[in-house]
């Protein structure tokens, strides 16, 4: 089975993003990283790296969500692109899946090098 992306993030995954975001960072930096976000080009990365850049564990395959994209997958259904913001190593930041962990896992269930389309933003007001 193959995954197959839409072309843009759908616009319920911005507010999705914030709302993740919001517990993670203040409000202004919030706002920033969802701007980054929505005028970030499209990119691809790997689902390996995605999850390793993270920090974040591989969820089961029975995970409801993850198993619900699984069932996307194989009914032919595209999905959407998820939103990184990226990480800062040198401070000890992870990348943040501001949207779409459980894609994310889906697609290494698939195919661990599967190149899965996401917007990466910054967010300029943590310090670094």
């Amino acid at each position: 089975m193959k995954v197959t992306w839409k072309d843009a993030p759908e616009e319920h995954d911005y507010p999705a993003a914030a709302a993740y975001l919001s517990l993670l960072l203040p409000a202004d930096a919030t706002d920033a990283a969802v701007t980054s976000l929505r005028a970030a080009e499209c990119t691809a990365r790997k689902a390996k790296d995605i999850l390793r850049a993270s920090g974040l564990a591989l969820l089961p395959k029975d995970n409801p969500h993850v198993a619900a994209d699984l069932d996307k997958v194989h009914d032919g259904k595209t999905l959407s692109p998820i939103l990184l913001v990226q990480g800062e190593v040198r401070c000890g930041r992870p990348l943040l899946i501001a949207d779409g962990y459980h894609r994310v896992c889906a697609s290494y269930w698939l195919d661990e090098n599967t190149d899965i389309p996401c917007r990466l933003g910054t967010c300029p007001e943590l310090p670094r």
